[in-house]
């Protein structure tokens, strides 16, 4: 049996704009059914990179492939769904309608079945006939993702889905983010939220200047910070302490008359990671 294809595999990809380089030589892939943040500065290259694997920008050089086509051929536009930050839908458009014209524009023959399954997916499938201009922010969110899901792609990208929305609005949108993953929908996520992309992410690949400068998963990114220990006495830090090391050090606590009262191992945030990775570039 021939191996899946990545959804995308991006290699050595360049672009230049006259003499300004946004990519400089970037090897990015998404596999099937994973879920990728993509963080960086303004002006990293992440709309240029995202661009390109929707056809809409050609490299300078390298490759750029979807679902195992090259990127902006017809076979790799029917394997893409995307949701721009800055979308805005017709008001006057209901729901199912928004839907409907959408599967005529990427020729999606999913009819009225289609439609309703993924608005059941996104949560909106009570209200198939409200407008748009009825809904609130976090309900136009999801439908837009709904209409990228439509066709049934392999890899969609998702650009800041999060980011004018509630803390129960990001709830609900990560939610859906697991669900698609389930179902073998893998996702480029480009966002500005890293608490959002740390708690729902596989992996994280962080660009500046063109170029990737950090990628693996959270964990993988983050650092130890040590161990904390609340005491009668109050708060002691170890720094250099590790996970093996709280036994002893409770020992240590208690044989000098201490009370402990809670232990916690430090870890360095995504954010921090971001920070000290792209934060002085």
């Amino acid at each position: 049996m021939a191996p899946v294809p990545d959804a995308l595999a991006v290699h050595g990809l360049r672009k230049r704009y006259g003499a300004n380089e946004a990519l400089k030589g970037v090897d990015l892939t998404v596999g099937e059914g994973e879920l990728v943040g993509l963080l960086g500065p303004n002006g990293a290259g992440k709309s240029t990179l995202v661009k390109i694997a929707c056809g809409l920008v050609s490299p300078t050089s390298g490759t750029a492939r979807v679902a195992g086509a090259p990127a902006g051929s017809t076979a790799a536009n029917r394997s893409l769904g995307y949701l721009a930050e800055l979308f805005r839908f017709p008001d006057w458009l209901s729901a199912d309608e928004l839907l409907g014209l959408h599967q005529r524009l990427v020729d999606s023959g999913g009819g009225a079945a289609e439609r309703r399954e993924l608005l059941e997916l996104v949560g909106l499938g009570e209200v198939p006939d409200r407008r748009v201009g009825q809904m609130s922010k976090g309900m136009q969110q999801r439908l837009g993702i709904a209409q990228a899901m439509l066709g049934d792609p392999k890899l969609l990208l998702l650009d800041e889905p999060t980011s004018a929305l509630d803390p129960a609005g990001r709830r609900t949108v990560r939610e859906l983010l697991e669900t698609l993953r389930e179902r073998g929908v893998a996702v480029l996520l480009n966002s500005h939220l890293l608490s959002e992309v740390e708690l729902v992410c596989d992996r994280v690949v962080m660009i500046a200047r063109g170029e990737v400068v950090a990628a693996g998963t959270p964990a993988e990114l983050s650092r130890a910070g040590g161990v904390e220990i609340v005491t009668g006495r109050g708060v002691r830090h170890f720094a250099q302490a590790t996970r093996e090391d709280i036994p002893r050090i409770v020992r240590e606590l208690v044989g000098e008359g201490e009370d402990v009262y809670e232990i916690r191992v430090l870890r360095s945030s995504l954010e921090d990671v971001y920070l000290e990775t792209v934060g002085g570039r």
